[in-house]
């Protein structure tokens, strides 16, 4: 995905509740979920130290977004990163319920 990244891979790991980053087979982040129904609540983000600064967060949100649309699923993005990922690309306001905006400052 990026030369200085290495080779960057998202996996879901539904027995921990979040979707994993590895870069190079390492751990390099995740973003914690809970599911219910048809919505999918994004609870945390986080980015390694040592892989900060090579955009993964963004490759994270991105990812975790466009799997929740792929899955007709309602997002509640409770994590101030995804929120904020949202604000700046508009595109996926959408996922979030109308009626929910508010809460999350979209």
């Amino acid at each position: 995905m990026g030369d200085d990244a290495g080779k960057v891979q998202v996996d879901l790991a539904p027995e921990s509740r979040r979707y994993e980053i590895h870069v190079d087979d390492k751990p390099a982040g995740y973003v914690g979920y809970h599911r219910y129904g048809d919505e999918i609540a994004f609870l945390h983000t986080e980015v390694n130290s040592d892989f900060e600064g090579m955009g993964l967060g963004s490759k994270l949100a991105r990812h975790v977004l466009d799997d929740a649309a792929e899955h007709d699923m309602k997002v509640l993005p409770y994590c101030p990163f995804i929120s904020g990922w949202i604000g700046k690309h508009p595109e996926y306001t959408e996922l979030v319920p109308e009626e929910r905006r508010p809460q999350f400052h979209l």
